[in-house]
C-alpha cells in the first residue's frame, strides 16, 4: 500500500469544519494541488450547489458528486476537499478509498455553526429555520461514516495553521 505521501489527501466533515480553508494550506505546505470537489461540480455544471439542489435535487447533486470524483487522476497526488455530505454517497467514498488517505477534521456541530455564520445561504442543507439541530441531525447519520476515516483530527479550539499541521504530520507517515 503506498504510504500517505504517495497518496491523495481527502478532507472530510461536517460544513463548517475546514475542509477548504485547511485544506489550502495543507496543500501549500506538501506542494501539492488543492481540489474543492463542490467548486469542481460548480464549474462543470455552470450552476451553483445552492441552485443545483433547488432545481435538480440532493440526489442529482449526488451523482454529480459521484462523477466529479471519478475524474479525480490518480497523479498528481492532491489535497481533496469534498462537501460535507460526500462521505455518505459510498460508491464516491470507494472511488478514492485504494487510492487516498481520508482524514476526518472533526467538529462540534456549535463549532461549526459559528465558523458558518456568514455562509449560511450557500449550503442548503443547513439554511433552514434551525442550523445547529440540521447540523447534530447530519452529525449523527454521518458520524459512523466520518469515523471509519485513516485518521481524525479534533478542530476544535484550533486555528486552521494548527489543523493544517496536525494533517501535514499524519501524511508524512
Amino acid at each position: 500500500m503506498a504510504t500517505p505521501v504517495e497518496r491523495h489527501l481527502v478532507l472530510v466533515g461536517l460544513p463548517g469544519a475546514g475542509k477548504s480553508t485547511v485544506g489550502k494550506l495543507v496543500a501549500r505546505r506538501l506542494a501539492r494541488a488543492f481540489v474543492d470537489l463542490d467548486d469542481e461540480i460548480v464549474r462543470h455544471s455552470g450552476m451553483t450547489v445552492a441552485e443545483l439542489f433547488a432545481r435538480q435535487g440532493e440526489s442529482h447533486f449526488r451523482q454529480l458528486e459521484e462523477s466529479a470524483t471519478a475524474r479525480i487522476p490518480p497523479s498528481p497526488v492532491l489535497v481533496i476537499a469534498p462537501g460535507g455530505g460526500w462521505i455518505a454517497n459510498e460508491r464516491a467514498v470507494a472511488t478514492l478509498r485504494a487510492r487516498a488517505s481520508i482524514i476526518y477534521l472533526r467538529v462540534h456541530p456549535a463549532t461549526a455553526l459559528a465558523r458558518l455564520k456568514n455562509d449560511m445561504t450557500i449550503r442548503p442543507l443547513i439554511a433552514g429555520a434551525n442550523p445547529l439541530e440540521t447540523l447534530d441531525r447530519l452529525l449523527d447519520a454521518r458520524r459512523l461514516k466520518y469515523e471509519a476515516a485513516n485518521a481524525t483530527v479534533d478542530t476544535d479550539g484550533l486555528d486552521a495553521d494548527e489543523v493544517a499541521l496536525a494533517i501535514v504530520r499524519i501524511a508524512a507517515g
